[in-house]
């Protein structure tokens, strides 16, 4: 695992802010990007499905098939950043699901019973669900380990921007994915802030306007 340059969870969480423009001569090794991918995968999933999906662009020629599909406004922060990792979520991350809890059951982390129970409850749920139902699901489940993506880059030292200014009927199928399996959800371009182009540091709303208690 590599070393986290930032284990200040206070700075990680608190100083974080959308960065647009990157130094472009900084490149992550891409062994360092499957780390935090891993990392970010920690996140928590609806019944543990993991219904992510990572396509990591770091290359002139990625990135400008990705342009095809991004709105113009968000060019800079791909041409600029050194990698830009797509979030697409999986609606069939539930035909592997039972190979998953095998494992976990022969690892010996829970009994047969506990394995019979998961299989018999949550598996037939998602097999006779509605597209509808599994695209939220697996949306909700990038959103996820989108959010946890953008703190583990923080604590690599490096800065991310969320986006998802980019055609979402078209995204899927240039990014190659299969269009019947997959849904889009968010891309996340990360590397060194340029040093000539200052923060953003927005203001949030009164969350008390924003929260009820019953």
């Amino acid at each position: 695992m590599s070393e986290l340059i930032n284990n200040d969870f206070s700075k990680i969480m608190f100083d974080r802010h959308s960065v647009r423009q990157f130094d472009p001569s900084i490149k992550i090794p891409r062994d360092e990007l499957q780390t935090m991918i891993e990392q970010a995968a920690t996140a928590p999933s609806a019944c543990n499905l993991q219904s992510w999906h990572f396509v990591v662009i770091d290359t002139p020629e990625g990135k400008s098939k990705l342009k095809e599909a991004a709105m113009k406004f968000n060019y800079p922060q791909i041409d600029s950043s050194s990698a830009v990792i797509f979030l697409a979520g999986d609606t069939k991350s539930h035909e592997v699901y039972r190979d998953v809890w095998q494992k976990v059951y022969a690892a010996g982390k829970i009994d047969k019973a506990k394995l019979d129970t998961i299989l018999n409850t949550f598996l037939p749920l998602y097999e006779k669900a509605t597209p509808e139902f599994l695209t939220l699901d697996a949306t909700i489940d990038c959103s996820m380990v989108g959010m946890q993506l953008l703190l583990i880059a923080r604590a690599h030292g490096y800065e991310a921007n969320p986006w998802s200014g980019f055609n979402f009927k078209t995204i899927i199928p240039t990014l190659g994915l299969d269009e019947k399996r997959f849904v889009p959800v968010m891309a996340i371009s990360l590397g060194k802030p340029a040093t000539d182009q200052p923060v953003l540091k927005t203001d949030r709303y009164n969350t008390p306007m924003l929260t009820e208690f019953r």
